[in-house]
């Protein structure tokens, strides 16, 4: 008698997915997979809003600096098959010169943030990582 090997089909994860995920979750979707993790702790949100809040003169206005960016707080990206939410990414005027009246972003930024925590650190130092430099 011969063994069978039977492969278990897997379903890539999808827009829907993200959907249909809890709300107090942040849903993301990464080669295919749907990866949840809760909403950021309140460490980790102080300091994306301190970084957002510094950025956010010099860049997005240019008072006292370059001006001519969008700097954003946890947008949704949708690159490709992949759905991503960064803490903070950035577009300059060239790039996305109207502001999307969406959901979600499909223009991939010029700078991406991701503060590190303990539930995300692997996830944004491998997959998204790759996925960022695959944009640029």
């Amino acid at each position: 008698m011969t063994a069978q090997v039977r492969r278990k089909e897997t379903r890539r994860a999808t827009y829907q997915d993200v959907l249909d995920a809890p709300p107090h979750k942040v849903a993301e979707v990464l080669a295919g997979t749907l990866h949840t993790h809760p909403r950021p702790a309140m460490r980790h949100a102080w300091a994306r809003s301190r970084l957002g809040g510094r950025l956010d003169g010099p860049f997005n206005p240019g008072a006292d600096g370059p001006g001519g960016w969008w700097i954003i707080d946890e947008p949704e990206l949708h690159l490709g098959e992949d759905i991503v939410v960064p803490d903070l990414a950035g577009w300059r005027g060239e790039t996305m010169p109207e502001y999307p009246d969406a959901a979600y972003c499909t223009i991939a930024p010029d700078w991406v943030c991701e503060v590190l925590s303990p539930s995300t650190r692997r996830l944004d130092q491998s997959e998204k990582r790759d996925l960022y430099a695959r944009e640029w």
